[in-house]
């Protein structure tokens, strides 16, 4: 009787059994699982570097001389003739207004990362039209990778490296910052003011927020040595009863030294076609550089080029299991990371 009990029981516990399923992987935004070093606003649409809080500084050392002078000029509206101030008033505004927004949209944004890979590629993966590599590294026991191949561009041939944090070949004219842990288009240098890489999509707003601070630092100098020969008396009782258009006057007299030397080195930059990380490594005047166009050609490039879109969708829905790059995102932008090396 008891044996009969104990099938009957085994019986009725195997056809009441439940299969407890895992728990799913919960769905995040790819910005919230990111391994670089980047900080993300607004749900991932605005990309800074690691050393974003320098924009404060930046900010500030802007904005204090530039609003000081704007509003001075408001005061003196009523005092002096509005013909002169209130033209002069809205000219600090406006270069004020643009300063602002390309420092914005220089900091602001994806400066043009690569998507990594998850594993190491296949030797034959990446480039159809390599030479023979100079260096091996052993990622895997299983799996040799050469730490470099060579490409041609322009019928010039350029060596590419292996990154081994990305774990990828770099394209020509990209580089790893070890800033913000990121492989960078055409990198140029990682700049702390903006507390930004600058590559290939944010290089030109940074262009313009450098010369757009060199004429915001010449006209508040120049009007405010205007405001001081406008006063009645000799100069130097003026200048003693006016201490602010001093301070103005001296502060931009550095700054423009500062951010003027930088505009005029990457206008040389860009007649050249390098960028400020080839400059200092490669030095193409010993060599011959296979980007340049010519002077016109080069300036061309950079004013009439499109910005490309971005190689990765940073608000794309991943699970945490996707522990790298984490989803179709990156799948999907290696149709366009592949035409761009192959393409340069």
């Amino acid at each position: 009787m008891s044996v009969t009990s104990n099938r009957s029981s085994d019986s009725f516990s195997n056809s009441v059994a439940v299969t407890v399923e895992p728990p799913q992987p919960k769905p995040r935004r790819l910005y919230q699982v990111w391994k670089g070093n980047n900080k993300f606003l607004c749900g991932g649409r605005l990309i800074f570097g690691q050393d974003a809080a320098s924009l404060f500084l930046t900010t500030f050392l802007i904005g204090g001389p530039a609003i000081t002078f704007c509003i001075r000029m408001l005061l003196t509206i009523k005092e002096d003739n509005p013909l002169f101030c209130f033209p002069v008033l809205i000219g600090g505004v406006i270069l004020t207004f643009l300063d602002f927004t390309f420092l914005f949209l220089t900091s602001g944004r994806d400066p043009g990362i690569i998507p990594r890979n998850s594993q190491p590629p296949e030797t034959d993966e990446v480039f159809d039209r390599n030479t023979s590599s100079i260096e091996w590294v052993n990622k895997t026991p299983s799996l040799k990778i050469p730490r470099m191949k060579d490409v041609l561009v322009n019928g010039h041939t350029v060596k590419v490296k292996f990154c081994d944090t990305c774990l990828l070949y770099r394209p020509p004219r990209a580089s790893h910052c070890s800033i913000c842990n990121n492989c960078v288009q055409k990198f140029d240098h990682h700049c702390p003011w903006v507390g930004q890489c600058i590559g290939i999509r944010n290089y030109p707003f940074f262009i313009l927020f450098i010369s757009s601070s060199t004429l915001l630092c010449m006209y508040v100098f120049a009007f405010s040595w205007v405001n001081v020969l406008r006063q009645k008396g000799n100069l130097w009782s003026t200048l003693s009863s006016d201490a602010l258009s001093v301070v103005l006057i001296v502060y931009c007299f550095i700054a423009v030294w500062f951010v003027g030397g930088l505009t005029v080195f990457h206008l040389y930059l860009i007649s050249t076609n390098q960028t400020t990380y080839e400059n200092f490594r490669y030095r193409y005047d010993k060599k011959e550089n296979p980007y340049t166009r010519g002077i016109m050609g080069n300036f061309k490039e950079l004013s009439f080029s499109k910005i490309p879109q971005s190689l990765i969708n940073f608000r794309e829905w991943v699970t945490e299991e996707d522990d790298s790059q984490m989803g179709s995102c990156y799948f999907g932008s290696r149709a366009r990371l592949y035409k761009l090396k192959t393409e340069i």
